[in-house]
């Protein structure tokens, strides 16, 4: 018996030893650092994303004036010509609602997925008033696009982050490039709306950290000035009155130039409005398909049943061009 007590306890001196060897071992509790996507995915929180206010661009008919309009109508006249899309297609989830940022608060515009060549990005269409602010010459921060937001059913009433209670989630912007021909100018101006076109670029995002245009598919670009007198499709997220900005909204109609501005940009009539800005301009375009070639876009109205969009050509392509290898935000020209 007396035998066994030495044996046992060399055994327990062994057991505690071991035991506080395991136990003193140190364990890195860092938490591993967010990354840039992450950080501005759980920025937009549903109060932020029912703050963002549509960004307007309208010019007084009378004094040619341009006001951004913040959060205020600036397409809405009395005939609505915008209806609903239906029609599915490619066109409903390569068009989406813009997310931003800008030093005197939020913002929402629309955007369209571009076709690009390199598969470890993805290339976004929109206004350059929708990624550069002006008046404090910088570019927006925690810029992020939702694609096909008309199938979501989302409830900014309810808590919880928005992004998951999109259909596809959120893509976030590595960077965004505009022409110097806008951010140049010290406001929106006549010069302004010859170059009010920008990119963004985006790596993997989505619910399942994929690439956008692999997600969604992507639009042809064209850089060549398009015939007039042919029949466009334009489209966006319009959250003025009568709009909600939930449904994705489009117009069919005749292409022409804007005769108060020199015929320097493009027209077409519609009642689209603030949040539509950036929405993509197609012609042609296929209903049945929802794919067509993206030659202007939303940009700028006169509070009337009118929007304009500028040309696209060699200024467009070069920030396009740029933008295909842009790891920062970058300006051309």
């Amino acid at each position: 018996m007396s035998a066994r007590i030495p044996r046992l306890a060399a055994a327990l001196a062994a057991t505690v030893l071991a035991f506080s060897m395991v136990t003193s071992t140190p364990v890195d509790a860092t938490p591993k650092p967010k990354s840039q996507h992450q950080k501005v995915v759980e920025f937009w929180t549903n109060d932020k994303v029912r703050d963002a206010k549509p960004r307007d661009i309208v010019r007084d008919p009378t004094t040619g004036k341009f006001t951004v309009m913040k959060g205020k109508p600036g397409g809405g006249g009395s005939v609505v010509l915008g209806s609903s899309w239906n029609g599915g297609g490619a066109v409903l989830k390569t068009t989406g609602k813009v997310l931003f940022q800008l030093p005197d608060g939020y913002y929402v515009c629309s955007a369209s997925v571009a076709n690009d060549t390199n598969s470890g990005r993805s290339v976004i269409l929109t206004a350059a008033h929708c990624v550069y602010d002006q008046a404090t010459h910088s570019f927006a921060t925690m810029w992020m696009f939702i694609p096909d937001y008309d199938s979501a059913a989302v409830d900014l009433d309810k808590e919880g982050t928005f992004c998951a209670s999109t259909s596809l989630g959120c893509w976030t912007a590595d960077a965004l490039v505009a022409h110097r021909g806008f951010t140049s100018q010290p406001g929106f101006n006549t010069a302004s709306t010859r170059y009010d076109f920008a990119f963004a670029v985006v790596g993997a995002g989505g619910k399942n950290s994929t690439q956008l245009d692999a997600t969604v598919g992507s639009q042809t670009v064209s850089f060549n000035k398009a015939t007039l007198n042919t029949t466009a499709y334009l489209f966006g997220y319009p959250a003025a009155k009568p709009y909600t900005g939930k449904d994705l909204i489009y117009t069919v109609g005749t292409l022409r130039t804007d005769p108060q501005n020199a015929n320097g940009t493009y027209r077409v009539a519609s009642t689209l409005n603030g949040g539509s800005s950036g929405g993509p301009w197609f012609d042609p375009f296929t209903a049945g398909s929802g794919a067509g070639t993206m030659m202007s876009l939303n940009s700028y109205g006169y509070g009337d049943s009118y929007i304009q969009g500028p040309f696209f050509n060699g200024n467009t392509q070069a920030v396009y061009t740029a933008a295909l290898s842009a790891a920062t935000n970058t300006v051309v020209g």
